[in-house]
C-alpha cells in the first residue's frame, strides 16, 4: 500500500513505533499491517517535513497530511479549441481537419493538444449536434430539394372551392439556408420553375442539386443510375449543375432536406394554418415573410443563423446565374408516326416528313414552338 493511502492514525502509530520505541521496520510492518517500503517512504517524508517525536499537540490529522503530502499545483487547464469555428471552417473548399489543427497549434504553442487528441475532442463535440448539423457539406456544393408533406389550402374567391397547394422546399447543404414556395401543382413545369426561382432566391447555382426520387424529376428510380427526365436534364445543362437523386431506401442521403421540410412545416406552414388565401401570389408573399423569420432564427447549438452562414459560406461559393432565365419545355419520348405522317401530342396533331412514317420520334414542346427529334439508326456493316 503506498504511503499516501495510509490513514493518519496509522501514520502516527508508525512514527511512534519507529521513533519513540525504536521498533524495526519488519516489526512495525507486522504491527501496523503496512508494507516495509511504505514505512520507509513515510519516515523520509516526515524527516523532510522537519517532524520529530513527539508530534506537536496542535498538529491535527489535516495539518499532518498537508505536511507529509504537499500537493503539487495542478497544471492550468488547457483551453479547448473553438470547435464551432472548426466545424464551420470545414465546410469551406479545401479545408481539412489537419490544416485547422496546424493553425490551432501555431496559436496554442506547447499547450496545444496533439492532432489525435484534437480530432478526438472534435468528434465528441460534433456528437452533441443534431444529425443534420453534423454533416459537413462543402460551401456551394449541394442544394437539396423536395416537396413538403404538408400543403396549404387555397380558396377560390368566386366559387369558394378549396384546393391544396403543394409546397416546394430547397435547402443549401453548408448553411441550411432555406427556400420555399407554393406551387400550382406537382407537374414537371411547376417543379422546374420552382428550381428556377430557388436559384434566383439564392443568387447563384450549386454544383449539385439533390432531389428525392420523384416522378416529376426522375423517370426511372434505379439504385445505381436513376434516369432523369429530359426537361430536368435541360435545366441542369442550362444552369451548369448536376442532378444527383438520392438512392432508394437510403435515408442518410437526404436528412438535410428532410430537416428543411420539417422546419418549413413547423415554422412557416403551421403559423399560416388559420389564414385564408385567395391567390397563389398572396400565399407566397406570406410564405416569404415567414421564411425570412426562419432564416434569421439563431441556431440552438451553433453560432449564427442560416442567413449569416449563407452569407459567409455558401453565397461566395455559388456559381453565377446564366444571363437568360430557363424556360421549361414538355417532352414526350418514343412517339409513333402514323401512316398519315402525323403525330399526336397534347391532343393536337403535328405533321412530320413522310419518310418518318412508322418511325419513333421525341417531341419537345416549348411556349412558342414544337420540335421533333429523330435519331437515325447506325447503318449496319455489309457482310462479305
Amino acid at each position: 500500500m503506498p504511503a499516501h493511502r495510509t490513514t493518519m492514525r496509522k501514520t502516527r502509530e508508525i512514527l511512534r513505533l519507529r521513533w519513540h520505541l525504536g521498533q524495526s521496520v519488519r516489526a512495525t510492518s507486522r504491527s501496523c499491517g503496512v508494507a516495509g517500503s511504505t514505512i520507509l517512504e513515510l519516515e523520509s517524508r516526515a524527516k523532510a517535513a522537519g517532524l520529530s517525536w513527539p508530534l506537536a499537540d496542535d498538529l491535527d490529522d489535516a495539518a499532518l497530511e498537508a505536511l507529509l503530502y504537499k500537493r503539487e499545483a495542478a497544471p492550468p487547464a488547457r483551453e479547448l479549441p473553438d470547435f464551432a469555428s472548426v466545424h464551420r471552417e470545414l465546410r469551406r473548399k479545401g479545408v481539412t481537419l489537419e490544416l485547422l489543427w496546424l493553425e490551432y497549434k501555431e496559436r496554442g504553442g506547447p499547450q496545444a493538444y496533439s492532432y489525435s487528441r484534437f480530432c478526438e475532442l472534435y468528434g465528441k463535440w460534433r456528437g452533441t449536434l443534431d444529425v443534420v448539423m453534423r454533416q459537413s457539406h462543402r460551401a456551394g456544393e449541394k442544394l437539396f430539394v423536395d416537396w413538403a408533406g404538408q400543403a396549404l389550402p387555397l380558396t377560390n374567391a368566386q366559387t369558394g372551392e378549396v384546393t391544396e397547394q403543394p409546397i416546394f422546399v430547397a435547402a443549401l447543404g453548408a448553411s441550411n439556408y432555406t427556400y420555399a414556395e407554393a406551387a400550382q401543382s406537382q407537374e414537371s413545369a411547376c417543379w422546374l420553375m420552382a428550381h428556377v426561382r430557388a436559384f434566383e432566391f439564392l443568387g447563384g447555382v450549386t454544383e449539385v442539386v439533390v432531389p428525392d426520387n420523384l416522378k416529376t424529376g426522375v423517370t426511372k428510380a434505379c439504385f445505381y443510375e436513376p434516369s432523369l427526365n429530359k426537361a430536368y436534364v435541360e435545366l441542369a445543362e442550362h444552369y451548369g449543375t448536376t442532378i444527383l437523386p438520392t438512392r432508394v431506401a437510403k435515408p442518410k442521403d437526404k436528412p438535410k432536406v428532410e430537416n428543411a421540410v420539417q422546419q418549413v412545416e413547423r415554422w412557416v406552414l403551421a403559423p399560416l394554418r388559420n389564414h385564408t388565401f385567395f391567390s397563389l401570389a398572396e400565399m407566397n408573399a406570406a410564405i416569404a415573410e415567414r421564411l425570412a423569420w426562419l432564416n434569421d432564427r439563431p441556431f440552438s447549438r451553433l453560432q449564427g443563423t442560416r442567413r449569416s452562414l449563407y452569407m459567409e459560406l455558401d453565397r461566395p461559393a455559388l456559381r453565377p446565374l446564366p444571363a437568360k432565365r430557363f424556360e421549361p419545355a414538355d417532352w414526350k419520348v418514343d412517339v409513333g408516326v402514323g401512316i398519315d405522317h402525323h403525330i399526336v401530342f397534347d391532343k393536337h396533331y403535328y405533321s412530320v416528313p413522310h419518310e418518318l412514317v412508322g418511325k419513333r420520334v421525341d417531341v419537345r414542346a416549348g411556349f412558342l414552338i414544337v420540335e421533333l427529334f429523330y435519331s437515325c439508326p447506325a447503318t449496319p456493316s455489309l457482310a462479305h
